[in-house]
């Protein structure tokens, strides 16, 4: 790989990348199509999925076939008016509600982090350091997910050297790419320290337990309490959070996700009083459309803020 293509490939998040080669892959192997395409092939590749592909995987589908043919030079058949009439029939012909996972609310999270302590002084009590170890990482994982609203690849990709903490006064992690920036700025979040279910006393509690001085924050631990070298990998987040519901006791926990770190914050933040533009400000969204899908409808608070913008 020379220098161009390594630069192309940094420009293109890695989980992005993944999803965009298996969708090529579906396109070409198990539909048997042939690239590069023509419209009409891409148009009938929607019919024949349209019943069983939700509208999202079929966007995202598009945008990988999209990105394969600029790629390597050749014209772009997703953009062909019958392919855009295809896509618009099928959204008429198959009207969906989003699935969104449920929000982990303030109640809940205390009661996870209550059990999660109580896990931990047993675990301490009885010398298990590689549960008191695992049991430390989650909640820090927990807590910081939740009062910054970071995604799952941002969980992934927080580094200890990245990351500023003093007790009782908050923390700042720095990502230096985000989703939402576009121009590989870098992001600075701060994080406050608080009087109860503080992000940043956790945090510290697991860097001081695990003795991590740089590298990947969250990190497999085996049966022995040995702590990998290499950050938990992202679609390991999921089932992690809901493995740490179900065993404090939280109900439905299949149900819930790393987005359900977000929406909890975005509900408790809206209850709370704040308006949208500091939410957006916060969090990092940078449309209206990308918070409201993360807050519930319900939310009797969403109708007063919203008015308070017009």
């Amino acid at each position: 790989m020379d220098k161009v293509d390594q630069y192309l490939h940094a420009a293109t998040r890695e989980n992005t990348r993944k999803s965009y080669q298996a969708a090529v892959q579906h396109f070409e192997v198990e539909w048997g199509g042939f690239l590069p395409a023509t419209a009409n092939s891409v148009a009938r590749y929607l019919a024949d999925y349209a019943e069983s592909l939700s509208a999202n995987t079929l966007r995202q589908r598009l945008a990988a076939l999209a990105r394969w043919h600029t790629d390597q030079g050749f014209p772009d058949p997703t953009k062909a008016p019958v392919v855009r009439g295809v896509f618009r029939g099928i959204l008429a012909s198959h009207p969906t509600q989003e699935k969104q996972a449920k929000p982990l609310l303030l109640g809940q999270l205390e009661q996870v982090a209550i059990s999660l302590d109580k896990a931990i002084n047993d675990a301490e009590g009885t010398n298990n350091r590689p549960q008191a170890l695992r049991l430390k990482r989650n909640k820090a994982l927990l807590l910081l997910g939740f009062w910054r609203g970071f995604r799952s690849d941002e969980l992934t990709r927080l580094t200890i050297e990245n990351i500023t903490a003093s007790p009782g006064e908050g923390m700042i992690c720095y990502l230096s790419r985000t989703k939402g920036d576009r121009q590989y700025k870098g992001t600075s979040f701060k994080v406050p320290a608080l009087s109860k279910l503080c992000p940043v006393e956790a945090y510290l509690n697991w860097q001081n337990a695990a003795q991590l001085t740089e590298g990947p924050t969250f990190r497999a631990i085996d049966r022995w309490g040995h702590v990998s070298e290499k950050g938990i990998h992202i679609d390991s987040i999921a089932p992690l959070l809901r493995s740490i519901l179900h065993d404090c006791g939280v109900v439905s926990s299949e149900l819930y996700s790393s987005h359900s770190l977000r929406r909890g914050l975005a509900t408790w933040a809206m209850a709370n009083g704040w308006d949208i533009k500091t939410l957006m400000t916060y969090v990092g969204w940078k449309n209206m459309q990308s918070a409201l899908r993360y807050i519930d409808a319900d939310n009797p608070f969403i109708q007063q803020q919203l008015e308070r913008r017009e």
